[in-house]
């Protein structure tokens, strides 16, 4: 997998990448996972400590989101999700600089935003190298060619309707998995077409990865269902690097009879089965543990 930043640095890594998350958010679902800003002493030391975590468990990207998604999250304005951000990527910034300096590696940063203006705003003032979009492009007009203009990857998940109502659009009559299928093949021609508008005369094919988005407008059956299908889906989409999102979500949890914090020992066997139906980038709560099923299943 390649993928080309815009201040130059290239990611060029055979085998499977994991994708470490931060949330700066009070109410994500998964609480270790939570640094929250207003917590104004200990946010700094918190962050540090957990970009830090990220880079010695091996990690290969740092995904930070400041809009919880999960289905009774609040609903922030932009405003308030661009000020989290302003607070912490400064901070994530300047601890992906020391780490390069010390190791040589370069830890991408991937913004969690359906925003167009957040993206923007967190791409050119900040230096963010990623944008991961929950919406696929659906809730923000101005995103596809946001992306295009600003020559990012580009992480293109499917959900249905807001993170607020998603859950009441989960009827597929041809089935999930061709509905997601269908999906990214419209949504890829779409921001394609951007990227022609953006640049006419030197055009830039965009870095897009496919993000099937469990969990997101889909029962906890459908997920199963389109999980089976991965193979399927990145047999579609040969040329497009897959990104599998299930840590510690609810379609583990429920089927368990347990909890979020109960669900790692889960998350581990989905993404072993994962990577052996085409995953290549993993988004994980526990870093190491997902290192670990890699090494697993390539010594």
């Amino acid at each position: 997998m390649i993928l080309q930043f815009r201040n130059g640095k290239v990611m060029d890594s055979d085998g499977v990448q994991v994708m470490g998350i931060i949330n700066i958010t009070p109410d994500s679902f998964y609480e270790p996972s939570r640094i929250s800003a207003e917590e104004s002493a200990a946010f700094d030391r918190k962050l540090r400590e957990r970009v830090r975590q990220i880079a010695n468990e091996v990690g290969s990207m740092i995904d930070v989101g400041a809009y919880s998604s999960r289905p009774d999250g609040t609903d922030i304005t932009a405003e308030e999700e661009l000020a989290r951000l302003v607070l912490a990527l400064p901070i994530i910034k300047d601890e992906q600089r020391k780490i390069e300096a010390e190791t040589g590696r370069y830890l991408p940063v991937s913004v969690d935003t359906f925003r167009a203006d957040v993206a923007k705003n967190c791409v050119e003032d900040f230096g963010a190298d990623i944008i991961n979009d929950i919406s696929g492009g659906t809730l923000d007009a101005e995103m596809f060619h946001t992306v295009a203009w600003l020559g990012v990857p580009y992480i293109l998940m499917h959900m249905r309707g807001t993170p607020q109502t998603m859950q009441t659009k989960t009827d597929y009559p041809d089935g999930v998995t061709n509905e997601v299928i269908c999906f990214f093949r419209q949504q890829i021609e779409r921001l394609e077409m951007a990227a022609h508008d953006v640049c006419p005369d030197k055009y830039v094919r965009p870095q897009i990865i496919l993000d099937p988005g469990f969990g997101f407008a889909k029962t906890v059956e459908q997920n199963y269902q389109l999980f089976a299908n991965l193979s399927a889906i990145k047999n579609s989409f040969a040329d497009y690097p897959l990104l599998v999102g299930i840590s510690r979500k609810s379609m583990i949890y429920k089927l368990l009879g347990t909890d979020a914090n109960n669900a790692l020992n889960g998350t581990s066997v989905l993404n072993a089965l994962a990577i052996s139906m085409g995953a290549e980038i993993l988004r994980v709560h526990d870093v190491a543990e997902a290192r670990s099923v890699i090494q697993s299943l390539t010594n």
